[in-house]
C-alpha cells in the first residue's frame, strides 16, 4: 500500500494544549498556516501513531482535530496562492 498524505486542520482553545498538538504535527509533517499542517508520506503505522498521540492530548468536548486523507489525484489538484511550498519529498534515481 502507498503512503499517505493528509491535510490536518485543529482547533484547540488552550495554549498549553495547542503548543503541544503542534509539536506533535510538526514531527511528522509541515506546517502550512496557523492551524493546519500537511503531512506527506505517512506510513498506516505512522498515521496511526500520530492520531493515538493526538487523541491522548485533546480534550473531546473542547478540542477538535480533522483528518483530510488526500489521494494521488487530489494531491494533484491543490491549488496554491502564497505560502511556503511544501518540501518535495520524491526520490528520482537516474
Amino acid at each position: 500500500m502507498s503512503n499517505m498524505h493528509i491535510l490536518i486542520s485543529y482547533d484547540i482553545p488552550e495554549d498549553s494544549r495547542r503548543t503541544k498538538i503542534h509539536k506533535i504535527l510538526k514531527s511528522y509533517g509541515q506546517w502550512m498556516q496557523y492551524s493546519v499542517f500537511e503531512c506527506a508520506d505517512l506510513t498506516e503505522t505512522q498515521y496511526a501513531k500520530l492520531r493515538s498521540r493526538l487523541n491522548k492530548l485533546i480534550k473531546p468536548e473542547e478540542d477538535s482535530i480533522l483528518f483530510f486523507p488526500l489521494c494521488v489525484c487530489c494531491q494533484r489538484k491543490i491549488d496554491r496562492i502564497g505560502g511556503e511550498v511544501p518540501a518535495d519529498r520524491t526520490i528520482f534515481f537516474a
